[in-house]
């Protein structure tokens, strides 16, 4: 079986999803139990940090399409950082960077979320 594992901490008003190994049909639900979680606790500002992160398949991918508008239905948003140039050609390909916006570190998408908050006050 392929190796996959997810875990989530808090940085202030943010969620982190870590994600380590092979992203796939068999892995997938791993990640949607993430989002699922999150979603249930009322948090919508993820995260998603893909520097561990070895492989995605469209399965993989499909996890992010379907949260993503639940998610920003409520005012949040799935930002995307430290990703392979493996794993960042598949998203380009399918332009999910038109839909998402990918970071190189993940504090610069941390940052993102706070420059909202303080556009918004």
């Amino acid at each position: 079986m392929t190796e996959f594992s997810t875990s989530i901490r808090e940085q202030g008003e943010v969620s982190i999803i870590n994600l380590k190994g092979f992203l796939d049909a068999h892995t997938a639900s791993s990640l949607e139990n993430d989002f699922t979680k999150l979603i249930d606790s009322n948090q919508f500002r993820i995260v998603v940090n893909f520097k561990d992160l070895a492989y995605i398949s469209s399965a993989g991918l499909g996890v992010f399409m379907a949260y993503i508008e639940k998610i920003r239905d409520n005012n949040g948003d799935i930002k995307l950082s430290g990703m392979t140039d493996k794993v960042y050609n598949i998203f380009d390909l399918l332009g999910f960077p038109l839909l998402y916006e990918i970071f190189k570190s993940e504090d610069e998408a941390i940052n993102k979320f706070k420059e909202k908050n303080s556009s918004e006050k």
